[in-house]
């Protein structure tokens, strides 16, 4: 019997993206949401819909009933992240979501950490969060300790969706304007700009001007599980650029699998005690590649291959260069040797 996945926000841009891949992968797929309209709508192939509101537990348990697993696609994950974990807590399974926002993510360390017993808490399990956080765990080879890591975006442009946008305006309200950066150990809110600089990203993309500081989910999810006082994230300028500008239309597809045209690559740089260590992904599409993030994540969290309970990081809880080299048809990586 395959196994029921609820998909929560499954008729927003990333949600029909995880509903496709785990239909791939051989999941049933139940779709779950808000707007009763879009998730008849989404669900018109045949799936199976359940209407349910963050503001109403009795729906979300109705939502998760019989499902082995979820997966919260669904921002601002400041509003539904702590709802759908709670749900996911009652059901007694395994809770993973795709939130980029940094102090979403933080909160569900705080406040789950101790709560979670031995149900998996997965947040972060996206292009933003979960694969820096695996690229970085990878590069380390076993070791747990860096002085530094260094997470560079080089994005060829970035079209955010009606969801990056939102879910930024909430992180930015939270933090009063200002930019967040993670040194000395912890996270520090700042009122300067941050720095430009030029990132040495290897080919095909080549040296490209970035912005230092620009933090994303992985100041959260690396420091989680790795004992590292600096953790830096930089973006290149273009895809800034694009987001900042409330213009820049949302993405559109230009393959059958309803990809972008945008191409990425990531480079993390570890470095310890004088050494540099250093893995590279390339791919396309970061809202497309997060489907088959999220549902690597769900099958080895059905299959007995976690390496931990409660909430956890990706590098904490999977096998990071085993859980990298499972998405090559996604993604190509260069991981050290």
């Amino acid at each position: 019997m395959m196994d029921k996945v609820a998909v929560f926000g499954a008729y927003g841009h990333t949600g029909r993206f995880v509903v496709d891949e785990l239909q791939a992968r051989g999941f049933v797929p139940i779709l779950s949401g808000r707007d009763a309209g879009r998730l008849a709508a989404a669900a018109a192939s045949g799936l199976e819909a359940r209407p349910a509101s963050v503001d109403d537990p009795a729906s979300l348990d109705r939502a998760l009933a019989g499902a082995a697993a979820v997966v919260n696609t669904a921002g601002p994950f400041a509003a539904t992240a702590a709802p759908m974990i709670e749900a996911a807590l009652r059901a007694g399974i395994p809770y993973v979501d795709v939130a980029a926002e940094i102090e979403a993510n933080a909160d569900t360390f705080a406040n789950f950490a101790r709560r979670a017993g031995g149900t998996p808490i997965v947040p972060a399990m996206a292009f933003f969060g979960g694969f820096g956080d695996l690229l970085a765990t990878a590069a380390l080879d076993g070791r747990t300790e860096a002085d530094e890591v260094h997470v560079a975006y080089g994005l060829s442009g970035w079209h955010p969706t009606r969801g990056t946008r939102d879910a930024g305006a909430v992180s930015r309200r939270r933090r009063d304007g200002r930019r967040v950066r993670y040194s000395g150990g912890r996270l520090e809110y700042r009122d300067d700009q941050p720095p430009t600089l030029e990132w040495p990203f290897p080919a095909p993309l080549g040296p490209r001007t970035v912005i230092g500081e620009y933090a994303m989910a992985d100041v959260v999810t690396v420091p989680s599980h790795l004992s590292v006082p600096e953790v830096t994230t930089y973006m290149t300028t273009e895809a800034a650029r694009d987001i900042a500008d409330p213009g820049t239309p949302a993405p559109a597809p230009a393959d059958e699998r309803g990809r972008s045209a945008q191409t990425f690559l990531v480079d993390v740089v570890v470095r310890s005690g004088g050494t540099e260590r250093r893995a590279v992904a390339r791919g396309r599409d970061i809202y497309a590649v997060t489907a088959p993030l999220a549902v690597e994540a769900v099958h080895r969290l059905l299959t007995g291959q976690a390496r931990t309970a409660g909430v956890a990081s990706a590098g904490a809880i999977f096998d990071a260069p085993g859980f990298l080299r499972a998405l090559s048809s996604h993604i190509s990586v260069d991981l050290p040797a």
